[in-house]
C-alpha cells in the first residue's frame, strides 16, 4: 500500500524559517524530524541514498547557537532540504547513482548548496536517480528503483525520481534536482509535486556532475509554488564558477498571483496528437479551462519542429555527455578497475565495469554522431534543426504570452514497463526536452489524477521571464484549490 499523509506534515519554508529565527521553534528538532521521516518511510521508497546525519546536526546546532545570540540565521534558517545525488555535498558521498563514482568526496560544494546554507537550510540527505542522471525512471539507478508515492507498483520518473518521491512522501519541504530535458518536471508530474525547471543558466552548474552542458539546468521541487519562489530567489544569479550563468531581469523572483485578464496562453496542439492518453488530455484541458474561465485567452498554437525535437535531443544530448563522460577514465575520478597492466587496458575495464548499459548506450551514441564522416549527417544537422525550433518558439511567443500543455504522455507507468525498449522509455520525454533546447522556464504544476495516479500541467514562458512564469504557476495553483 501506498504512503498517504493525512496532512500535511511541513509549514512553508518562509514560516518554518520564521519561527526558528524567533526561537519558537529549533532548526535541530526540524532535522531530527527530516531524519525521522526518512528513517520511517523510506525503506518502501528507495527515495534516498544517503542522509547526512553528522553535518546536518551539526549545522542545526550552530544555527540554534546563533539565534540564541540574537543573530538572524538566515530566510531558510533550519529548514531541512534534499538534493538529488549529482549535487556535490559536504558531509556526503556523490554518486550520481552510479558505481563508477562510488564513494567519491568532492572537496567543494555545488553553488546552488552553498547559496541555500548561506540563508540557513540543511541538507539533510542525497536522492536516488537514473545512474549519471540518464533516464526518466530511476530504473537505471545502479543501487535501487525508486517507486512512486501513490503506487508501489509504478516508476517515481527520472532522473529526478528520488527528489519528486522524497518531496511526494513529506520527508522534506524541498528538494534539488536537475533537468536535461524534463529531468524535475516528469518526475514532479508522476509523483504530484510542483517541479520548476528554470531559464537555462539561471542556476549556477558549478559542483553538478555534468551531463550535457547546454541543456543541464538546476531547479526545485517543492510542494507549493511559494517555495518554489523562495527557493529560486536565493539560488538564482551570476556566479563567477560557471561562465554560463546570467542576470536575472527582477530583483526578486518573488511574486503574487497574475492577473489573467489580457493574457494570452497559446495550446501547444502538437503536444495533444498520437501516442497522448486521452486520460491525461481530458485532464490537462480541463486545467486550461480553468485559465480560461478565469479571464485568459487561449489559443491553439503550432510548432512544426517540435516533432524533431526528440530525434534532435537524443543526438545533441549523447554527443555532448560522450564529451563530459571522458574525464570519467579511472585515473583521475573514483572507480578504477583493479590488475590492470596498461593505460589503455585500465580506461577499457573500467568504463565496461563502472558504467551502467544506459550510459553505455549513450556513450556510443554521441562518439558515434560525433565521429568523422557523422558529424555533418547527424550533429551538424540537429543543431540546425535546433536553431529552428528556436526560432519558432521565438515567433510563437511575439503571439502569446505563455504556452501549456501535458508534462507526460502518459501517467506513471509500471516498473519494468518500458526498460526492454530504449525508444519506447525516450518516448516520455516528447514533452519536456523542447524548453530544454530553447532554454525557455517550464513548471510542472499539478492539476488532477487518473486512477489515483497524478498528472501535471506543463507551463512555459519565454527566456527570462521567470518570475511572470511561477506567478503563473501561483495563480494556477491557488484556482486547483
Amino acid at each position: 500500500m501506498a504512503y498517504a499523509a493525512d496532512k500535511p506534515v511541513w509549514d512553508s519554508v518562509s514560516v518554518l524559517a520564521e519561527q526558528v529565527n524567533s526561537g519558537s521553534t529549533t532548526a535541530a528538532s526540524l532535522v531530527e524530524k527530516a531524519l525521522q521521516i526518512i528513517h520511517e518511510v523510506d525503506v518502501n521508497y528507495s527515495a534516498i541514498i544517503t542522509t547526512l546525519q553528522k553535518r546536518a546536526r551539526e549545522r542545526a546546532a550552530s544555527i540554534d547557537i546563533a539565534i540564541q545570540n540574537g543573530q538572524n540565521a538566515g530566510r531558510l534558517a533550519g529548514v531541512p532540504f534534499i538534493a538529488k545525488d549529482n549535487f556535490l555535498v559536504f558531509g556526503a558521498e556523490t554518486t550520481a547513482a552510479s558505481n563508477i563514482l562510488k564513494g567519491f568526496t568532492a572537496p567543494y560544494q555545488s553553488t546552488a548548496i552553498e547559496r541555500l546554507e548561506a540563508e540557513g537550510a540543511i541538507c539533510v540527505a542525497k536522492a536516488n536517480l537514473d545512474a549519471l542522471a540518464h533516464g526518466g525512471s530511476t530504473e537505471n539507478s545502479d543501487f535501487f528503483v525508486t517507486k512512486n508515492p501513490h503506487d508501489l507498483t509504478r516508476v517515481a520518473g527520472g532522473s529526478s525520481g528520488g527528489s519528486a518521491a522524497a518531496v511526494a512522501l513529506q520527508m522534506a519541504p524541498f528538494a534539488l534536482g536537475s533537468d536535461t530535458g524534463g529531468s524535475i518536471r516528469q518526475p514532479a508530474s508522476f509523483c504530484g509535486v510542483v517541479g520548476y525547471k528554470p531559464t537555462y543558466g539561471l542556476v549556477s552548474r558549478s559542483g553538478v556532475v555534468a551531463m550535457a552542458s547546454s541543456t543541464d539546468t538546476i531547479g526545485v521541487l517543492a510542494t507549493s509554488v511559494d517555495d518554489i519562489m523562495i527557493v529560486m530567489d536565493i539560488i538564482s544569479g551570476p556566479d563567477e564558477l560557471d561562465g554560463t550563468t546570467i542576470e536575472r531581469l527582477s530583483d526578486s523572483l518573488i511574486s503574487d498571483n497574475l492577473d489573467l485578464s489580457g493574457k494570452k496562453i497559446g495550446v501547444i496542439q502538437e503536444y495533444f496528437g498520437n501516442g497522448v492518453d486521452s486520460a491525461v488530455s481530458k485532464v490537462v484541458q480541463a486545467a486550461i479551462s480553468k485559465l480560461e474561465k478565469n479571464g485568459a485567452e487561449i489559443v491553439p498554437i503550432n510548432i512544426p519542429s517540435i516533432e524533431l525535437a526528440l530525434a534532435v535531443y537524443y543526438i545533441i544530448v549523447p554527443a555532448e555527455l560522450s564529451s563530459n563522460l571522458a574525464r570519467l577514465d579511472g585515473q583521475r575520478y573514483q572507480y578504477s578497475a583493479p590488475g590492470s597492466s596498461t593505460l589503455n587496458e585500465s580506461y577499457d575495464q573500467t568504463r565496461s565495469n563502472g558504467f551502467g548499459d544506459e550510459a553505455k548506450r549513450r556513450i556510443m551514441i554521441g562518439t558515434h554522431v560525433l565521429s568523422s564522416g557523422y558529424y555533418d549527417a547527424y550533429y551538424t544537422k540537429a543543431q540546425t534543426v535546433r536553431t529552428k525550433l528556436i526560432n519558432e518558439f521565438t515567433k510563437a511567443f511575439e503571439e502569446v504570452d505563455f504556452m501549456v500543455g501535458p508534462v507526460s504522455p502518459t501517467t506513471a507507468f509500471k516498473i519494468g514497463e518500458n526498460t526492454e525498449d530504449p525508444v519506447k522509455m525516450y518516448l516520455q520525454d516528447i514533452m519536456t526536452v523542447s524548453a530544454n533546447l530553447v532554454g525557455i522556464p517550464a513548471i510542472s504544476v499539478p492539476c488532477g489524477h487518473i486512477d489515483n495516479l497524478p498528472v501535471g500541467l506543463q507551463l512555459l514562458a519565454p527566456q527570462r521571464a521567470d518570475k511572470s512564469l511561477l506567478s503563473l504557476a501561483k495563480t494556477f495553483e491557488r484556482l486547483s484549490e
